[in-house]
């Protein structure tokens, strides 16, 4: 059994069980957003995915689809708002993009190009964070993370090693290694994690590989953030098995 909502004034089929957010994807419209993944249930921390439905504000990634919705996304009030939590993610962290290895792979960076955020508008932070070489394999860069919980999901629910966490609240909410020492070292953190894949910014990095794939060639280089989430989204199977591909715009 399958419905239509609204979004934008456009019909937006979907299955049982879809939310907002993954139906919209579906159907190649895109949705800003940074916590949502699409191989995890969804919870809703970062907010940038927010629309109004049916007059009211929700999480597009946990808001269940339903027939008959009228939800609103690509408008200037939402994207205003949208806006300003980017510009507070940049200022409250040390995200220092053209001497960032992640630069051109960050989401956070191509979600702000696609949101036209051109400067932080707020003062800068500066918060005092470290940086963990410990594993020979492995580098965490503290200062660029933006409590996505997406690294701490994969670890526990994939890969059964719940390496990482979240300790504090509020502003001194941060990153933490599941470990006495606190070190990544004394884990048993691999490079075929799962974690080391899906980090939306620039905290877990190879080591002795950086800056490997030349400017103009990275994810996001090519293409805008818009594009890329539209190919990563899950399409359902048509009556031959094979996948129903959507178009989208960028």
């Amino acid at each position: 059994m399958t419905g239509t909502f609204q979004l934008d004034g456009a019909n937006i089929p979907f299955e049982p069980g879809q939310t907002v957010m993954q139906a919209a994807l579906a159907a190649g419209r895109y949705i800003p957003h940074l916590c949502y993944h699409p191989e995890f249930k969804p919870h809703g921390s970062c907010k940038v995915c927010t629309v109004k439905v049916n007059g009211r504000t929700m999480a597009s990634c946990t808001m269940p689809a339903e027939a008959g919705l009228k939800v609103e996304s690509n408008i200037e009030e939402l994207n205003g708002l949208r806006r300003t939590l980017v510009q507070m993610l940049f200022v409250e962290g040390n995200h220092f993009c053209p001497s960032c290895e992640a630069s051109g792979n960050c989401q956070l960076q191509a979600t702000a190009y696609a949101l036209q955020v051109m400067t932080p508008h707020y003062n800068q932070f500066f918060p005092d964070r470290p940086l963990d070489a410990s594993h020979p394999d492995i580098l965490l860069d503290y200062n660029r993370c933006i409590l996505c919980e997406l690294c701490v999901r994969a670890s526990s629910e994939v890969d059964g090693k719940n390496v990482f966490g979240l300790s504090g609240r509020g502003i001194t909410k941060h990153l933490i290694v599941n470990a006495e020492s606190g070190l990544l070292k004394d884990t048993g953190m691999a490079l075929t994690d799962k974690a080391m894949q899906v980090c939306p910014v620039g905290v877990i990095l190879k080591k002795g590989q950086g800056f490997s794939v030349p400017i103009g060639e990275r994810r996001y280089d090519q293409r805008p953030v818009s594009a890329q989430a539209l190919d990563d989204a899950p399409r359902p199977a048509d009556a031959s098995g094979s996948c129903a591909a959507c178009e989208g715009s960028s």
